[in-house]
This record gives structure tokens, C-alpha cells and sequence, in this order.
């Protein structure tokens, strides 16, 4: 059995590999294939744009893949959604397709577009949030460079965006907000049926969630005598539930918690006036619940 999975090309690309190698998975690209290596004799791996993913699964071509929710929305893809995987090429957080128009038009709500031409790459979307807006407005694919389009080429855009940064670097207002999207694992609908594909996607599924429970974290241990336990503990979150082993010392015990990696380095020196030794940080790479 191999299952046929789609890593999307582009602006994630880098990013799912990395989230893959914290899964487990070893991913190996080259600039002259489209289809990389992976250290799982089960998967077979191929590069496709995020765009065109989930026609892909739903089709079978591929058995599974990474794309956006907004473009499964965008192609009515019929699939199979395994997970929500919250992360994208900078944040790793959810980004919004907007509604941006120039500073300087008069352009400050959907209404305001009325009979006038919207350029964007996500048509099919557009179009259904303008209907639901009961506003008709002329929506125009774009091929990229959409930023640059208004005022000569277009009168607003509906764009991707995570911090709002390029809209503003172009003198672009945001209007409103048309979709909220984030990576998601899909499947193709036969594919989830089958008995050992199903596995190895769920599988997969609780590593790479295990992976995203991992960002932004670090493991902390340390060692403390018991009669200092109590000061210690009053310095870690109250809400991380440390472990607490016996050392082979009685008069010691041995403490480890997960932390949030911002916090570490104001709490190791609390922890050290508080009787801690031996204090270690280590990395986290999965954090399975």
C-alpha cells in the first residue's frame, strides 16, 4: 500500500517540511523534481500548488495532501478534511482573504463597489460573498501582483493576507473581511475508506497535531530538596501540572514541566532563588495528547 500524498509547492512549502520533520518524517527536495523523497516506504510524495490540491484528491490522482481551506472552498471540492493544521508561511496562524481598496478612493464599504471591478485570484469565493452582499460587481482572475492592480486595473482587490503589511506598503485600505482560511489535511473520499490508508492518515494526523502542540514550547527539568519543593512550584505556571519524581536521594525530588519558551527566561532565574538545581531546558518536538 502507498499513499499517494500532495505537499503543496510555494509560499507553505518550506513550512510543511519543516512541520513534517518535526513529526517524524524526513522530507527531501530537489529543484529539478517534483517529487520529493520521504524516509516512509508507505507514502510517495508530490509537489502540487496549494491552488490545485484539492481537485487533485478529489479526483484521486492523489490519496491525500496539504492545501488551504480556502481553496478546497474555492474548487467545491468534495474531499475528506483530516485536520486543521493552524499554520501558514509566516505565523503559523489562520490568514484572511480581504477586501482591500486604494487609500485615497472613496471606496469604505462592499456597498460602495457596486458595478465596479474587483480583481483577485480567489473568483469563485468573491463572487459568493458579493451575492451574499447582494452586490454585483465584475470579479476579475488575476495571475499574481494583485496589490498593484488598483486604481488603473482593478478598483478593489480581494487578497491573502496574514499581517496586512503588503496591503499597506501598497497604500491599500482594507474593506472587509471575505474568508478566514488555514492548512488543512484532506483525503480523497475512497481513500478514507480504505482500511490502511485511513490508518496511516490518522497516524500521520496525530503527529503532525503533535507537532503544531509542540511550537512555542520547551520541556524544563530540574532537581529541588523537598523542603524547597513548595517555593518552586509557586514560581511555575500555576495551570502546568509538573511531574515530580523521587531522586534516589529521599531528601530530593526531580521536576519536570512544559513551559511556553517566552516565559523560560524569566522563570529559570526565579527558579534558582527558589532552591532549583540542575536546571535544563531541552527542545520539544511533539507534544501528543
Amino acid at each position: 500500500m502507498k499513499l499517494k500524498f500532495g505537499i503543496p509547492k510555494g509560499s507553505l512549502e518550506t513550512a510543511t517540511i519543516d512541520l513534517f520533520r518535526r513529526a517524524g518524517f524526513k522530507i527531501t527536495t530537489s529543484s529539478r523534481s517534483y517529487f520529493p523523497a520521504i524516509d516512509d516506504p508507505e507514502i510517495e510524495c508530490m509537489l502540487i500548488r496549494a491552488q490545485e490540491m484539492a481537485r487533485y484528491v478529489e479526483d484521486g490522482i492523489l490519496d491525500a495532501g496539504l492545501t488551504g481551506r480556502d481553496w478546497v472552498a474555492e474548487n467545491e471540492a468534495n474531499v475528506e478534511t483530516v485536520a486543521d493544521l493552524i499554520y501558514s508561511k509566516q505565523s503559523f496562524g489562520k490568514v484572511r482573504w480581504v477586501l482591500a481598496a486604494p487609500e485615497a478612493s472613496p471606496f469604505r464599504s462592499v456597498q460602495d463597489l457596486q458595478g465596479k471591478i474587483i480583481a483577485t485570484e480567489l473568483v469563485n469565493t468573491t463572487e459568493r460573498y458579493l451575492a451574499a452582499k447582494n452586490v454585483r460587481a465584475k470579479v476579475e482572475f488575476s495571475w499574481g501582483a494583485t496589490e498593484v492592480k488598483p486604481p488603473e486595473l482593478a478598483d478593489a482587490i480581494v487578497e491573502v493576507t496574514e499581517t496586512g503589511s503588503s496591503l499597506r506598503a501598497n497604500k491599500l485600505r482594507i474593506i472587509d473581511t471575505v474568508f478566514e482560511s488555514n492548512t488543512q489535511l484532506i483525503a480523497n473520499i475512497d481513500a478514507w475508506a480504505d482500511g490502511g490508508k485511513r490508518r496511516k492518515l490518522e497516524d500521520m494526523k496525530m503527529l503532525l497535531e503533535g507537532a503544531m502542540n509542540a511550537l512555542g514550547k520547551v520541556g524544563l527539568m530540574l532537581n529541588v530538596r523537598k523542603d524547597d519543593l513548595s517555593s518552586v512550584l509557586r514560581v511555575l505556571p500555576a495551570l502546568k501540572n509538573p511531574t515530580i519524581s523521587q531522586l534516589s536521594d529521599n531528601a530530593w525530588v526531580a521536576v519536570n514541566t512544559i513551559l511556553d519558551e517566552t516565559t523560560v527566561r524569566d522563570i529559570i532565574p526565579r527558579l534558582k532563588e527558589a532552591g532549583a538545581q540542575g536546571i535544563v531546558e531541552y527542545p520539544l518536538n511533539k507534544i501528543v495528547m
